[in-house]
């Protein structure tokens, strides 16, 4: 494998920064893992040698790498990482799925990914403008969330209607909407589609006559939750209703 470089998006690669995220691919994309870097000063600490460990069992090249570490994360305080293959996933058509669409903030999208991981929804599209999911930072934000999960990006959300046709949508917006709590009181299937918009634009207006709008209340105080805290609420009241 040629000199690691600072994260670009037409690599084939990625990194997993931090030794939770780097354990986590390990675990769970064992075959994507190219190799782990360690930092000198992070030898011989607990989470090092566990790393060490894991890798050593699953034949992977363990390096330390100081310069590597400080290049590719931009700080000086990242102690380790897994160097990835990037993969593509097909979500499961029987489970829940949540949609984002168009998001634009890395820290949104990980953290967002590590909620639905936390409440057992396993399937995540996203659509395209979008976050590129791959990005370090949106990597480290899901704590290696992403690694056991099926997550599939689309160039529109008329691609992932092609490929997931017959789903129950729940758009969460104004727009026609009922109460968060009004529609769990409701018959909910089994292959429910959560669809979340953008932080600032939210989602377009003809999202209003696809399956059911949903809005989460709230009081005049303030103008909108933050997008990860909806999805959250949304997917926590789907799970646990």
């Amino acid at each position: 494998m040629p000199s690691l470089s600072p994260y670009k998006a037409e690599l084939d690669y990625s990194y997993a920064p931090g030794a939770f995220p780097a354990m986590e691919c390990l675990l769970h994309r064992p075959d994507c893992v190219r190799r782990v870097l360690v930092h000198s000063r992070a030898e011989g600490t607990e989470a090092a040698e566990k790393l060490t460990r894991l890798a050593e069992a699953l034949h992977v090249r363990v390096e330390i790498a100081d310069k590597a570490l400080a290049r590719l994360s931009g700080k000086e305080n990242c102690f380790a990482a897994a160097v990835f293959g990037k993969f593509s996933d097909a979500l499961k058509p029987e489970a829940p799925h949540v949609v984002l669409h168009h998001p634009s903030d890395s820290g949104n999208v990980g953290t967002i990914l590590r909620t639905a991981l936390g409440f057992g929804v396993e399937d995540v599209a996203l659509i395209r403008p979008c976050v590129d999911v791959f990005d370090p930072r949106t990597v480290r934000a899901s704590m290696g969330s992403l690694f056991s999960l099926r997550v599939r990006v689309y160039d529109d959300f008329e691609g992932y209607l092609a490929e997931h046709p017959g789903r129950a949508l729940y758009p969460f917006m104004l727009d026609g909407s009922r109460s968060l709590p009004e529609v769990l009181d409701g018959d909910i299937p089994a292959n429910w589609t959560l669809v979340f918009g953008n932080e600032g634009s939210g989602l377009p207006p003809e999202f209003a006559q696809m399956g059911q709008p949903v809005r989460i209340p709230s009081n005049d105080r303030i103008d909108s939750l933050n997008l990860s805290v909806a999805a959250a609420i949304g997917i926590y009241g789907f799970t646990r209703r």
